[in-house]
């Protein structure tokens, strides 16, 4: 039994390490996106290929609300997520989790419907983008709500795929990577591609990973 217990653990352990240290890659990576903005440019980076969304006062609200908001919501991950700092720093814990929901609710959410409108690809990529604005939104939203209902279990399932929803800045950048590199297809068709496959396959992963927490606690 113990044995078979300290297996578990160890299990559960290199897990929680490997998830962390892959969101302190991603908050790195997102990080050096993000200060390409900093102070506000208006010719940078994916702002050079939006010279006429731009010109928009709305579009400009939008967009850097956006950019700035997604690195706080991205770096929540690196504590909201870990047992241990929950449980030793249970306020810190509350107060992260409000900031990231209420960014996301009335910030970066809605913000990202913006960019959603005027996103390049077309009617396809345009759905895409709405439709992870809408259950980012949507997730976050029941996350609190069962956290209201102090239904925490059901909470921290929607706050992984809450949390998977807010990664698609990172996942977006590496799908794009990966198939400009691999497979030789117009520029058109990799974002639609790319569009869908950002945050469908974060919300399939959330899923497994979120099951296979619960069942190692279970064996535990």
């Amino acid at each position: 039994m113990r044995i078979l217990f300290g297996n578990v653990m160890s299990k559960k352990r290199m897990l929680n390490i490997t998830v962390l240290a892959a969101l302190a890659f991603f908050f790195w990576l997102m990080l050096l996106i993000c200060i390409q903005y900093v102070p506000i440019n208006f010719d940078v980076a994916f702002l050079r290929i939006k010279q006429t969304e731009i010109q928009h006062p709305h579009y400009q609200v939008a967009f850097f609300t956006h950019v700035y908001t997604s690195l706080f919501t991205l770096l929540a991950g690196l504590t909201q997520f870990s047992s241990l700092f929950r449980k030793k720093f249970t306020l810190a814990h509350r107060s992260i989790g409000k900031i990231y929901i209420y960014l996301i609710l009335l910030l970066a959410g809605p913000s990202g419907m913006v960019l959603a409108y005027y996103a390049k690809g077309g009617f396809w990529s345009q759905l895409s983008f709405i439709l992870l604005s809408c259950l980012w939104m949507l997730f976050t939203f029941l996350a609190l709500r069962k956290t209201i209902q102090k239904k925490f279990e059901t909470h921290k399932k929607f706050m992984y795929f809450s949390y998977a929803l807010t990664l698609s800045a990172i996942t977006l950048r590496l799908w794009k990577y990966i198939i400009a590199n691999t497979i030789a297809l117009p520029p058109h068709e990799t974002y639609i591609i790319v569009s869908w496959l950002a945050w469908t396959l974060n919300l399939v992963v959330a899923y497994f990973l979120f099951k296979s927490q619960n069942e190692i606690k279970n064996i535990g």
